[in-house]
């Protein structure tokens, strides 16, 4: 035989062998007795043989039947364990992807309150500024930048977040005073071909160009940018909540004040299907609540734009 017969037909078999009986199959099936008896009937077709004894009511299996049945049900089980242990193995593991700065800046020094309320999740963090597939890659949810506008995936907002031009103290009191916003174009800056200097300069009315101000250091992280400023390397756009021990710190200052927007809020995001899954809940609502306690601690907007 080159094929397998119909597993539907096969499924049918075991458990009606399993139980000796057509209603009791139906019953464990959620089919009705005509139906299961129509499986079998195929199934008989197609090998060419008998595999029950209809006596009156009752069926009985034959010596063919006796001798398939036990093999079929062990196959079923082994395919019942492995789904079992799948299942439980994908339940026990969470993955995190998520972009550098945020993986670094804010989720490493939480994450073990999360694990610590959830010891039987193994969390795993995958940092990468690169927009993964969550499917193909093999992750459970990510938290992403942006308007909240993902296909095929289910968004809900964490928080806005604001830019802000921060300097080391002694870097600002070594360039001070700084008029206005203007007056950073002809200081140091880190990156100053990132897109956020672009906009925070022109929320604040400034019109600019990449090539503005004097040769600067281009780093590709904020991390970098971050650490980069507390050494009094330049001034650095940041995102303003990343870095809120540093400012109580006073590591790092507002080299201008101002109060600007990013275009772009943080979601966690997800596959709608796995809404529901335990984990993905677990997760969902606990940095919910990071999020909605940081809020809270910073009425006047200092860190979090409402």
């Amino acid at each position: 035989m080159s094929s397998l017969p119909p597993l539907s037909a096969i499924r049918v078999f075991e458990a009606a062998a399993r139980l000796e009986n057509f209603t009791a199959a139906a019953q464990e099936l959620g089919m009705t007795q005509a139906a299961v008896s129509y499986q079998v009937k195929l199934l008989e077709e197609r090998l060419g043989l008998s595999l029950f004894r209809r006596v009156g009511r009752k069926v009985a299996l034959t010596d063919k039947g006796r001798e398939i049945a036990p093999v079929l049900t062990r196959a079923f089980d082994l395919m019942r364990d492995g789904f079992t242990a799948l299942t439980q193995d994908h339940s026990a593991v969470l993955t995190i992807s998520c972009t550098n700065s945020f993986a670094h800046l804010w989720l490493a020094p939480r994450i073990g309150a999360f694990q610590m309320r959830h010891p039987h999740l193994a969390v795993r963090i995958q940092s990468n500024d690169a927009i993964v597939d969550l499917a193909r890659d093999g992750v459970d949810l990510a938290i992403r930048g942006g308007k909240g506008e993902w296909p095929g995936l289910e968004a809900k907002l964490l928080t806005h977040s604001r830019l802000v031009p921060m300097c080391s103290p002694d870097w600002l009191a070594r360039h001070s005073p700084i008029a206005d916003a203007a007056a950073l174009l002809a200081l140091p800056r880190l990156s100053p071909e990132d897109s956020w200097w672009h906009d925070w300069l022109a929320a604040m009315g400034v019109e600019a160009s990449d090539h503005d101000g004097p040769p600067a250091i281009a780093l590709d992280s904020q991390v970098m940018e971050g650490r980069a400023a507390m050494a009094g390397q330049g001034i650095a756009i940041l995102t303003h909540m990343f870095w809120r021990a540093e400012v109580e710190a006073g590591l790092l200052v507002e080299a201008v004040p101002s109060y600007v927007r990013d275009k772009a809020s943080y979601w966690i995001v997800y596959p709608p299907h796995a809404r529901n899954a335990p984990k993905i809940k677990a997760f969902r609502d606990w940095i919910s609540a990071e999020f909605a306690s940081e809020i809270a601690a910073d009425p006047d907007g200092r860190y979090l734009p409402r």
